[in-house]
């Protein structure tokens, strides 16, 4: 069990610590204290649900179902263009800073959509998931606990970047942090919507 657990989790974490899209949205309402719980759990049960499927077998089925790579990959790039230029518009408007000692009554339902689109739009996803972790997992005799490990990186890695960005509350105190962020989530909206674009 172990020998097939820490590869599993060791990969699934690899893969998912680099800033993206989805990441960068949990860091930013971990920081403003909203949803963060179910934001978190939607994140980690999201990959959970994809590296079952890749673990089952289901990568070589997506690869077969040709109009699946084109519509993840250009209905993902037009998510992410309006969400970058949200963030752009935020970073330009500024204002107050935002509270970061509680919630300030944003909508459950549109965080939830927003990350459910983050995520499921996102062809990336689907690579690192359902097609790499699948293809991976058949090198090792006990391919659920292989799966299991990938599946508990991800549960590790949102909590603990949702629960652990109020650590950083007393630099959001102040307005120009939160432009710079809105800066930074913006970019990185962007580059994955040109990556999508041209790959």
């Amino acid at each position: 069990m172990f020998t097939s657990f820490v590869p599993g989790f060791a990969l699934g974490f690899g893969l998912i610590l680099a800033i993206g899209a989805q990441n960068a949205f949990v860091l930013r309402q971990g920081l403003r204290q909203e949803n963060v719980f179910w934001i978190c759990l939607t994140c980690a049960v999201s990959d959970a649900v994809l590296i079952a499927a890749g673990v089952a077998g289901f990568g070589g089925l997506a690869e077969k179902a040709s109009w699946f790579g084109p519509l993840m990959r250009w209905g993902g790039a037009a998510f992410l263009l309006w969400y970058g230029a949200r963030s752009f518009r935020s970073a330009w408007v500024g204002g107050a800073a935002m509270p970061t000692d509680g919630p300030d009554g944003a909508s459950l339902r549109g965080a939830l959509l927003t990350v459910l689109a983050l995520t499921w739009l996102n062809p990336h996803v689907y690579l690192d998931t359902v097609v790499l972790i699948g293809s991976v997992s058949a090198q090792y005799p006990d391919r659920a606990t292989f799966a299991l490990g990938a599946m508990t990186s991800s549960f590790v890695f949102f909590f603990g970047l949702g629960y652990g960005a109020r650590l950083l509350a007393p630099v959001f105190r102040r307005p120009a942090a939160w432009r710079a962020l809105d800066t930074v989530v913006g970019l990185t909206m962007w580059a994955i919507a040109a990556k999508l674009i041209w790959m």
